[in-house]
């Protein structure tokens, strides 16, 4: 008993530490209390209690529920991926793939709490994350099934005929799939890194912008996919919209390419209030709106690569898909060449990865400096007390000749007149006022 009742008390202090700080005093009054129930079961039963109360106190069932759920969706992933050949070139560079991935999307989440703290309280960054990761292992997934069919050599006949056409002689060098594999996972660490820090607590990034930026992400990504389903090559490209059929989906895509970010960016600065920055609002919005396009393009090009590549690994298993995209049923040899030029297209969905977001920062970049870039960093209103280069200095009040502003011409004869009369004498000609008088007037001065 006596042991029971140390382990509890162990689990409990254990327990205790994932309690916010801002409850933790609670959590430890609470354990301290055992002390006062009398020895045995019913100190057990407390310490049991308390651990129970703790636990949902600290949020631990959702953190444990949220780890059960990616173990399994790593495990299915996993399983996947081992079932291909060994001597296929391209499965131990997937089974390399799953090992990694996973290592990232576990170390990258604990960096980013240490780092940028925990995730946004807010419903859009929870499914932000649980979105991205959930994305990221799912294409991993798909382009495991993509590469072991582009890589699976036939045994004869004209489907061999057919690879070595497509595929060359032979399955390509090691060193290719090796070099992909590594740019596919510095792609994928950016990808994560950025989504956990838009959605930590330290980000700058509020919710809205979060909104914004995820949806103009998803429309563009629908439409780039609906224009290349299967890739970007001519043979892989619009089976469902052959000819011209699919231009005007094509001018849409590079539309929204180069418009969405600069229009979600625009967006997001205008409905951003500025309430809790200590940056200048003008600042502030621009911050605001380059977030919301560069994760227009990262979402949208994340949302097309998952798309396509799961649509080429799914079309080598389903006839209803390959029916669907062609229209028709298709001889085995001409779906089988259809499948493997898609599966070797599909590398130009990574380069979209690459690209998109450099495209979405850079253009939603030029469209807040153009927007609010003038009254971040130009010079201040000198009515509001700003700063700026200094004004011209004041013109000097000219010699003698102010001191008659506003006066008549009839005045200033009357004053010459009394001048004259009343202050002849030596030294009056010294005297500013008299002298200005007498020139405005065209009289002399110091003489009767």
């Amino acid at each position: 008993m006596g042991r029971l009742s140390r382990a509890a008390a162990a689990v409990g202090r254990g327990a205790a530490r994932l309690v916010p700080a801002g409850r933790r005093d609670w959590a430890e009054a609470v354990w301290a209390e055992a002390h006062e129930v009398s020895p045995g079961l019913r100190r057990l039963a407390w310490r049991a209690g308390g651990v129970r109360l703790i636990a949902r106190e600290a949020l631990i069932a959702r953190r444990i529920g949220s780890a059960m759920l990616f173990a399994v969706a790593v495990a299915f992933v996993a399983s996947r991926a081992w079932r291909g050949s060994s001597a296929n070139a391209a499965t131990l560079v997937d089974r390399v793939d799953v090992i990694t991935t996973v290592l990232l999307l576990a170390g990258l989440a604990l960096l980013a709490r240490r780092f940028f703290g925990p995730a946004r309280d807010s419903r859009m960054a929870r499914l932000l994350r649980v979105g991205g990761y959930a994305a990221i292992l799912a294409l991993m997934l798909a382009k495991a099934s993509v590469e072991q069919f582009a890589d699976a050599v036939p045994q004869g006949g004209v489907y061999l005929r057919l690879y070595r056409d497509i595929q060359g002689n032979g399955s390509p060098a090691s060193l290719y799939h090796w070099f992909g594999e590594i740019l596919f996972l510095v792609i994928m660490a950016g990808y994560v890194a950025a989504i956990l820090w838009l959605t930590s607590r330290r980000s700058p990034v509020v919710p809205a912008t979060l909104a914004i930026g995820t949806g103009a992400g998803i429309v563009l990504g629908v439409v780039i996919y609906a224009v290349a389903p299967l890739g970007l090559s001519e043979s892989a490209t619009n089976p469902w919209l052959p000819g011209s059929g699919v231009d005007p989906l094509v001018a849409l895509a590079w539309m929204l390419l180069l418009g969405a970010p600069v229009a979600a960016a625009l967006v997001a600065g205008r409905r951003y209030s500025g309430s809790g920055s200590s940056l200048p609002l003008a600042d502030a919005k621009m911050r605001q709106g380059i977030a919301a396009g560069l994760l227009a393009n990262l979402v949208g090009a994340l949302f097309v690569t998952l798309l396509g590549t799961g649509t080429i690994a799914l079309m080598s298993k389903a006839a209803w898909l390959r029916h669907w995209l062609y229209g028709q049923h298709l001889l085995g040899a001409v779906a089988y060449s259809h499948e493997l030029t898609a599966s070797t297209d599909a590398v130009a969905y990574f380069l979209i990865c690459l690209t998109f977001p450099m495209i979405g920062f850079g253009l939603s970049a030029l469209g807040v400096v153009g927007a609010w870039g003038n009254s971040a960093t130009g010079p201040a209103d000198p009515r509001r007390g700003g700063g700026g280069p200094p004004g011209p200095e004041p013109a000097p009040d000219p010699p003698d000749g102010s001191l008659l502003a506003g006066v008549t011409d009839d005045e200033i004869g009357l004053a010459v007149s009394l001048l004259s009369l009343h202050l002849q004498g030596p030294g009056i000609e010294q005297d500013p006022i008299a002298v200005g008088l007498a020139d405005a007037a065209g009289q002399p001065v110091g003489t009767r």
